[in-house]
């Protein structure tokens, strides 16, 4: 049997990731956010739940005496991220999204420094500067007095609530690197997630009657985001990571806003502006500056033995 190429699951994985950003901005008339979000991890679980469950039953000591900590990565990488996202994708572009949550590996710098005490290096703290402004040249649509008046897009800022979440969920991935075994606490993190997302889903489907529109598009929706941007993206980018390493592996995230705006130009009719490109070209430029040296960190799920995160997705 020929073995697959990592290179080829790198791509796969990213190509993934950014279709999700697409076919959450397309549903999001039908499919209401936390809905969405509740259906994904629902799926995810029935499908991830048979390869983790032996691990969960030798491993669950360790991640019990840990529960709090595995608690808030629940509600930060599964139920706060892809929720927020989705959330914004009823705001904003999908292109728009998919390059402001490209600077994840930046935040994820950042809140290193503040919570682990990393010192940045001079390409790290280059890279950030450089992509904090093509983020806010994204943000402000290239405008000074947009930015002075800081009257940006309510949904350009929840992709940043929603990067700020996931970039909290992979510096604590790092924190507990070889102390918490990564696919037992990833399938605990979904049960929790699920768990968290509940009480919204019903509040959402029963009690304030937010119209949810079955079709086959919907259930394709749910089966793509639960099956492939979450598991089958999962283990491509695990299987390719753990082959040529995370240093290597990391500049593939780039190729997620890339997917994510050819697809959005194909398939739902969006259109690349002159600042998105502006701005996503100083943000890659910044994350690849940054992650030159030292190991990057993405913006997809990733297990614990491997890195301090890769999605989203």
């Amino acid at each position: 049997m020929t073995r697959v190429s990592p290179y080829a699951l790198l791509v796969l994985a990213n190509l993934l990731w950014g279709g999700n950003f697409v076919i959450g901005r397309a549903i999001a008339e039908s499919l209401p956010p936390y809905t969405l979000s509740f259906l994904r991890w629902c799926t995810a679980l029935l499908v991830f739940l048979p390869f983790a469950w032996p691990n969960v039953r030798k491993e669950w000591p360790i991640v019990r005496k840990h529960i709090p900590t595995v608690i808030f990565m629940a509600l930060t990488g599964v139920a706060g991220f892809n929720t927020l996202l989705y959330i914004a994708l009823h705001y904003t572009t999908s292109i728009n999204a998919s390059l402001v949550n490209s600077s994840t590996p930046i935040v994820i710098c950042i809140l290193s420094f503040f919570m682990l005490r990393e010192r940045l290096n001079k390409n790290q703290t280059a890279g950030i500067i450089l992509s904090l402004a093509g983020v806010l040249f994204i943000l402000s649509k290239g405008s000074l007095a947009t930015l002075f008046a800081f009257s940006f897009n309510i949904g350009d800022l929840l992709v940043i609530a929603a990067l700020i979440c996931w970039s909290i969920y992979s510096v604590l991935v790092k924190r507990y690197t070889g102390i918490l075994p990564g696919y037992s606490t990833f399938l605990i993190c979904i049960i929790i997630g699920i768990g968290i997302l509940f009480p919204f889903f019903i509040y959402e489907a029963f009690i304030t009657h937010v119209p949810i529109t079955w079709s086959f598009g919907s259930l394709l929706t749910v089966l793509y985001t639960g099956i492939f941007a979450s598991i089958v993206a999962f283990i491509s980018w695990n299987s390719a990571v753990s082959q040529v390493g995370p240093g290597k592996a990391g500049i593939f995230l780039n190729l997620i806003p890339v997917f994510a705006s050819v697809f959005a130009i194909l398939f739902i009719d969006e259109r690349l502006t002159w600042y998105q490109a502006a701005g996503g070209i100083f943000v890659v430029l910044g994350v690849y500056i940054s992650t030159r040296i030292t190991s990057p960190s993405g913006s997809g799920p990733l297990p614990l033995e491997q890195s301090a995160g890769a999605n989203r997705s």
